[in-house]
């Protein structure tokens, strides 16, 4: 229960103070992988000081399984909507490990899960939000603008004939407005974050479709990065196309 406890806080904490997130994909040569999202929040840790509760424990390096957490908590969530049952689904195959070293300002989360195959991925920020809107019992909890903000938009991924695509699209504008304009004073916390996408791939990058992108030296690994709120309010702004060498 605490572990969960401190493991909300802390994705609660992302998500109202300057911090920065990457979203990073690992894909191998027979298509599978590893999508992840992390959180580096030790500037803000060495900041806040003591106000951060580890719960009296100096080092905390604990990992998640949504998979257990859900069946654990099945029988609170079968009284939820349906609705907020299947939000709560799409974490079954997520795990989170969380890092926090007080003695060294450490403050660390990566939220992933491997997939067969890229057309298999759905939208991992996503998820990544709504893991923030369970309570301490393991519960759905009233969704924050943030939160809320996944149904209105989605991302789609897929991997053919040496084509990478990330693709991100406004699904139902209406709501996403209104989520922008529920935000408040967040926005100003969120306004100096970034959203960056790294992505390694088994084959040299030949093309990509974005300006500004960093190569690795073997230009296997793209790295681009957007302004968080940019990206919040447009999910267009992180659609990427890489073509890979033969």
């Amino acid at each position: 229960m605490r572990k969960l406890s401190f493991l909300i806080t802390m994705i609660s904490i992302a998500f109202l103070s300057s911090c920065n997130f990457t979203e990073e994909l690992h894909i191998k040569e027979n298509g599978s992988g590893r999508i992840s999202i992390h959180f580096d929040g030790s500037e803000l840790m060495k900041l806040a000081g003591d106000k951060i509760n580890t719960g009296g424990e100096e080092v905390v390096d604990s990992i998640i399984s949504f998979k257990e957490l859900l069946e654990e908590k099945k029988d609170s969530i079968a009284n939820l909507s349906l609705e907020e049952q299947e939000r709560l689904k799409k974490l079954e195959k997520f795990t989170m490990h969380m890092v926090v070293n007080e003695s060294t300002g450490d403050m660390k989360m990566d939220f992933y899960t491997d997939f067969d195959k890229v057309s298999e991925l759905s939208d991992v920020f996503s998820a990544f939000q709504n893991a923030g809107t369970l309570n301490a019992k393991g519960e759905a909890a009233p969704s924050s603008p943030l939160s809320a903000g996944t149904d209105a938009t989605e991302v789609s991924y897929s991997m053919e004939k040496g084509v990478f695509k990330r693709i991100g699209k406004i699904t139902n504008q209406e709501l996403l407005e209104k989520n922008v304009d529920s935000l408040g004073s967040m926005e100003m916390f969120l306004s100096s974050s970034t959203y960056t996408l790294k992505y390694h791939f088994p084959k040299k990058i030949k093309n990509v479709s974005v300006k500004g992108a960093l190569f690795s030296d073997d230009r296997k690994t793209i790295i681009f990065k957007v302004p968080f709120m940019d990206y919040y309010k447009d999910p267009e702004a992180l659609n990427i196309e890489v073509e890979l060498e033969n």
